[in-house]
């Protein structure tokens, strides 16, 4: 395959799975920085390999990594240096409990993507994001959403784990789900205003990605075109009803204090 279709297909910014979220993120980013001009302090908490961080840090900001995964960190690093941006991102091994040991000052952004499913107390993990934070600072949290479990199963012929999913207090479709809890809507923005955050944009995001049966998926034309209707779906107030669908629950929320 040639380099620029690699590039196409797993840049944050053009991939199914990433591109709605980073555009949100993005452009928040854009307002800060314009805001405070100067680069943001990113605290990225459980970003891995730095799927989220080295974009972030391409675009001239500082970013901390809090992953508690030695390899993870070691292909951040790998990564970082390979993009030519080392000098503006670290890694620090630990979670939401060893926050003020990796960042000195607050940020302005913190990133929690795909955390909250497994930390044992989400809402302490909230706080913790909270009180690392800016005055006026952002968190860009995304979770997996309850409904898409319930359709997915459904869909597969599997009615008593899909009513399971639908009703059960931690949004679980049976004993072996992988995901230890999913979330709505509802409970992400109570749990968030009991930390003194303010959501300001929430978005449904890889409503049809999951669904869609790969052989669908064979020409890079296939691709832009469902990551077309993935974007239009995030970006429509009037398809918010979709975006409960979706396998993912994005939010930004901000810091007023």
């Amino acid at each position: 395959m040639p380099e620029d279709q690699r590039i196409r297909r797993t840049g944050v910014d053009s991939s199914i799975r990433t591109a709605a979220v980073w555009q949100v993120v993005a452009a928040s980013t854009g307002r800060q920085q314009q805001q405070l001009g100067r680069p943001l302090r990113v605290l990225d908490l459980g970003g891995g390999s730095g799927g989220f961080a080295v974009p972030l840090a391409e675009a001239g900001h500082d970013v901390v990594v809090v992953d508690p995964s030695p390899d993870a960190l070691a292909s951040l690093d790998r990564r970082a240096g390979e993009a030519g941006v080392g000098e503006r991102v670290r890694g620090f091994q630990g979670d939401s409990n060893t926050l003020g040991e990796a960042v000195a000052e607050p940020v302005d952004l913190v990133c929690c993507h795909g955390v909250l499913e497994y930390v044992d107390d989400p809402s302490a993990t909230i706080a913790a994001l909270r009180d690392a934070l800016a005055p006026g600072g952002v968190v860009s949290l995304l979770v997996a959403q309850r409904l898409a479990a319930v359709l997915s199963r459904a869909l597969a012929g599997q009615f008593d784990a899909a009513r399971t999913a639908l009703v059960s207090t931690d949004g679980r479709w049976g004993p072996t789900d992988p995901l230890p809890r999913r979330f709505d809507v509802e409970e992400i923005h109570e749990r968030l205003v009991a930390s003194g955050l303010t959501p300001v944009s929430t978005q449904g995001v890889r409503v049809f990605t999951d669904l869609v049966p790969s052989a669908y998926l064979d020409s890079e034309a296939d691709r832009a075109s469902l990551l077309a209707l993935e974007q239009a779906v995030a970006e429509r107030q009037a398809a918010a009803f979709l975006g409960r669908l979706g396998a993912g629950l994005h939010v930004l929320a901000v810091r007023a204090d």
